[in-house]
């Protein structure tokens, strides 16, 4: 019986050791061995030949055998020679009888920022991640040692969001600074960060930014719920995020903001939203999104409110005319000639004469002509790219016209409809998808085509939701508060209160059956 009970310990051991073997190595964890951590290492980093490990042995105890490892170009060589390998070199603290991990970390280390593990997983993103690792003969954990030191861009004023006044700065791809540019501004303990890890293969950080005591907590719980189920291999830009988590996945429109500002980050914290910051990005995503922020402005707020009102209405003025102008001109011409003035019915008449394309197809084209030249100017380099455009719609516009193969009219509309969608920028996208489905209807239906595609478009803009939040809100009692700051802004002293999602509860389901 002591034989076969002998045999029974021996073959679990075994299939413990087998089991073990099948396991990923990341999944391992370290034993008390230098040799055998360092192996696993070898193995884990094979073919990556920036990978770095340095064998120290003590000065005063040739018993005591460390060994670092780190990767080349992210880490502060410094760090690593005068507060690391020197102490370890050099000191005459004895490990024997101690933990040690504890004892190498409070008697001998200089480094300000450490962290023991028993984890491969977590060694191997430190050190890829800039961290140094610290391996001791005879201790079965590491330390791992904050020694960062990334090349990042300088601080800058975003390209795309330039003001007349205010602050200059902007976002950068590393994600402390960009959390450091918020904290500058915000000094008090009730803002909160909290950082996570998305991306299965990238392992990407990602930092949930919010003002604890303003925040919905409804909303912050579905931001959390959602980001938990992202899964996806790489995590390289905040809109990897932005479509995985949003509420109306085929919608055109945004339901979930971004920027490149930390001002704006601040302010939309403040009342009551939740930031997300990716890191190697310098955009940060701000939700819930609320319609009425397409038309907004950081400039908005350093500026009079008597100006920036003004400048609001026209941008909704504007997005309404991109859209709509097409279609409405289409419909005029080819199917009610009769709500023109006579004068300029005969001069639209004549222009049209000698053009060989319909009306409809005419529009079509222009408007793709129009988006093309758009489009290669954003891809020109900057300092041509604005000149091309402009020229490029001059010079083809006038060969157009004088060749007779496009009306005089036909450039008059498309060329309003090109400026009015330069004053709503962050609606590009949706504008061009709209602007055709209107102008189908009305080719085919006339006024009363275009009238149903924009209630359709009107009808969606009011279903549409960001993080449970109704981006467009017509129920309840008009209040001056509720609208303070949507088709004009308010003076400050008038300013009081925040916006109703930071106050009321989100009841219900939060963005549709998808995130279930």
């Amino acid at each position: 019986m002591k034989g076969l009970f002998k045999l029974r310990k021996k073959q679990e051991k075994v299939d413990a050791k087998v089991a073990d073997l099948n396991q990923p190595l990341t999944e391992h964890v370290l034993t008390a061995s230098l040799t055998e951590n360092i192996a696993i290492i070898d193995e884990l980093f094979a073919d990556v030949d920036i990978m770095r490990k340095k064998y120290i042995d003590n000065m005063h105890d040739k018993k005591i055998k460390y060994c670092i490892v780190y990767t080349d170009g992210v880490v502060n060589n410094a760090i690593i020679d005068e507060n690391l390998i020197k102490p370890l070199l050099l000191s005459t603290v004895s490990l024997k009888g101690t933990d040690p991990i504890e004892t190498v970390m409070t008697e001998i280390l200089q480094i300000n920022e450490m962290e023991e593990t028993e984890s491969f997983r977590e060694i191997v993103e430190a050190v890829t991640y800039g961290d140094t690792v610290l391996f001791v003969e005879g201790a079965a954990k590491a330390v791992i040692l904050n020694t960062k030191c990334f090349d990042v861009r300088a601080i800058s004023e975003p390209e795309s969001e330039k003001n007349l006044s205010g602050p200059r700065e902007g976002f950068t791809e590393a994600l402390l600074m960009n959390l450091s540019l918020v904290r500058r501004k915000v000094r008090t303990a009730d803002l909160k960060v909290k950082c996570l890890t998305l991306g299965r293969r990238t392992k990407t950080k990602v930092a949930v930014c919010y003002m604890d005591g303003i925040v919905n907590q409804d909303i912050l719980a579905e931001v959390y719920r959602r980001l938990a189920k992202v899964d996806i291999d790489a995590i390289l830009d905040t809109n990897y995020i932005t479509e995985l988590v949003r509420d109306n996945r085929w919608s055109p429109f945004r339901t979930s903001g971004y920027t490149e500002r930390p001002d704006v980050v601040v302010g939309k914290i403040m009342e009551g939203r939740v930031a997300i910051f990716v890191d190697g990005t310098p955009t940060v995503m701000t939700v819930p999104y609320l319609f009425i922020e397409n038309f907004q402005s950081s400039e908005d707020y350093y500026l009079s409110f008597y100006y920036t009102s003004f400048s609001r209405m026209i941008r909704i003025l504007g997005f309404f005319l991109t859209i709509s102008v097409p279609g409405f001109y289409i419909a005029i011409v080819a199917f009610h000639h009769e709500m023109m003035p006579l004068q300029l019915f005969i001069s639209i008449t004549a222009e049209r004469q000698s053009v060989p394309l319909p009306a409809a197809l005419e529009a079509v084209v222009m408007l793709l002509v129009f988006d093309i030249i758009r489009e290669t100017g954003v891809r020109m380099p900057s300092n041509i790219g604005q000149a091309f455009s402009i020229v490029g719609a001059l010079v083809i516009g006038q060969a157009g016209v004088e060749a007779k193969l496009v009306a005089a009219p036909m450039i008059i509309i498309i060329g309003l409809t090109g400026i009015t969608s330069l004053l709503v920028p962050k609606m590009n996208a949706s504008v061009i998808y709209i602007r055709v489905f209107l102008l189908i209807l009305a080719s085919t239906f006339g006024l009363f085509g275009l009238i149903l595609g924009l209630s359709c478009v009107f009808i969606h803009m009011l279903n549409l939701r960001s993080f449970g939040i109704p981006q467009l809100s017509l129920v309840g009692k008009l209040r001056y508060q509720d609208v303070k700051d949507t088709y004009g802004r308010a003076p400050w002293w008038q300013m009081i209160q925040r916006p109703l999602f930071a106050a009321n509860k989100v009841r219900g389901n939060y963005g549709g059956d998808h995130h279930d």
